[in-house]
């Protein structure tokens, strides 16, 4: 846990699959102890989770289960068990956030809900992942990123274009999760400034639509002004109907250039340049800015047929001293071997797995990722660091209490 700006916080974390546990993995990369806890037999249904899309991991370790979960201790604990319920509030009077998951009818079944954890803890901050938020109708419904964040968000119809049948899907795996269980680290961080400063504990609420209103932000406040709502260009079609260097140009290998130059003019003389097309520089067609807004059509007619004669590799090698903002099209296996990730640590290694680095960096440094731990690794640890005797940690496990 050394090294971290999160160095001596202790996180109780009670919470499955991707979402709430995406954001204990973030505090556990900024240096948090995070106390995991899952249930005494099953475990964390993530765990279970082999098949994604047209991907399957067979044995350990699970790429599906480390992503939100590096760096944590794992204890498992049956919370219906009055006695696993005593245990839960015996780290809680030593931790500073609870993190949870759980429904309302959960959390007060289970006896985990704020009252009952600040009855143990009057200072600890109280941080919970919804679906649709804390208030409302519908506020005691569960739900995931495919429901919350990208379909009830607006992503799913904003990107999905008109001449497609149903919706285009996320583009993989808890894909509204990771972005929602960011959010929830920084409102936990957030809140741990405002207890160093003022004593006082909050309750931190972060919800998939909520995130995913946010991440659409944008887009929703122009719908809101003009009393419209966004909508995709068809397929095929240029990116820009009124700037030939902003949209997507297929290469010869059946690859595709995203270049998003939003002013043309600046740009339009380099980019003829470095596709060796000097000609077009001083083409009355093109010669000022509203000439090429007027002359789009023909521009991109140009620029396709051009781009078309060399692969990926080789523009992108030609492209390096391109001034204008553009990228490959790459997928995310490209993504593992691009050297500006590799040189900036976006990915980092566990010593089991390589995984993303969660996103922020402090002293221009990458958290060192820890491998996510064993099902119930640490149960014995953690209960001996509170006090508990082995006498103790035997007779919890003779009751089931514990794992």
């Amino acid at each position: 846990m050394s090294g971290g700006p999160l160095e001596g916080v202790r996180v109780l974390e009670v919470a499955m699959y991707g979402f709430v546990p995406s954001a204990g993995g973030v505090l556990a990369d900024w240096g948090a102890d995070v106390v995991k806890v899952e249930h005494a037999v099953h475990g964390d249904p993530q765990r279970g989770l082999r098949q994604t899309g047209t991907m399957r991991v067979e044995g350990d370790p699970n790429p599906n289960f480390a992503h939100a979960n590096r760096g944590k201790r794992s204890i498992g604990i049956d919370m219906s068990h009055p006695d696993g319920r005593e245990v839960i509030y015996e780290i809680a009077r030593n931790s500073d956030v609870f993190l949870t998951s759980f429904l309302p009818g959960h959390r007060a079944k289970f006896g985990i809900d704020v009252d009952d954890l600040r009855a143990v803890n009057p200072k600890i901050i109280y941080a919970r992942g919804s679906a649709l938020g804390p208030r409302g109708p519908e506020s005691t419904r569960g739900g995931y990123d495919m429901t919350a964040f990208w379909s009830r968000a607006g992503t799913a119809a904003s990107l999905t274009p008109p001449d497609v049948e149903g919706m285009i899907s996320p583009p993989g795996p808890a894909y509204g999760d990771t972005i929602s269980g960011t959010n929830l680290a920084g409102g936990i961080a957030a809140a741990l400034v405002k207890l160093g400063r003022t004593g006082e504990p909050s309750v931190v609420d972060v919800s998939l639509l909520g995130s995913g209103v946010w991440a659409l932000g944008h887009g929703i406040a122009l719908s809101a002004h003009l009393g419209e709502p966004m909508v995709a260009a068809k397929t095929g079609v240029h990116g820009s109907p009124a700037n030939p260097l902003t949209g997507l140009y297929r290469t010869a290998d059946g690859r595709y250039l995203s270049l998003v130059m939003l002013q043309a003019e600046k740009f339009w003389a380099d980019v003829c340049r470095h596709i060796d097309r000097p000609d077009l520089i001083d083409d009355p067609r093109f010669a000022t800015g509203a000439d090429i807004t007027a002359n789009t059509g023909q521009a991109v007619e140009i620029l396709r047929e051009v781009i078309a004669t060399r692969t990926l590799a080789e523009w992108s090698e030609r492209f390096t001293t391109l001034s204008g903002p553009w990228a490959p099209v790459q997928d995310s296996y490209q993504v593992v071997s691009d050297g500006q990730v590799t040189a900036n640590d976006y990915l980092v290694d566990t010593g089991e797995l390589k995984v993303a680095a969660s996103p922020v960096q402090f002293d221009v440094v990458s958290a060192a990722a820890r491998p996510a731990p064993e099902f119930a690794a640490q149960t014995e640890e953690v209960l001996l660091e509170l006090g508990l005797t082995w006498e103790r940690v035997i007779e919890l496990k003779t009751t089931g209490a514990i794992t």
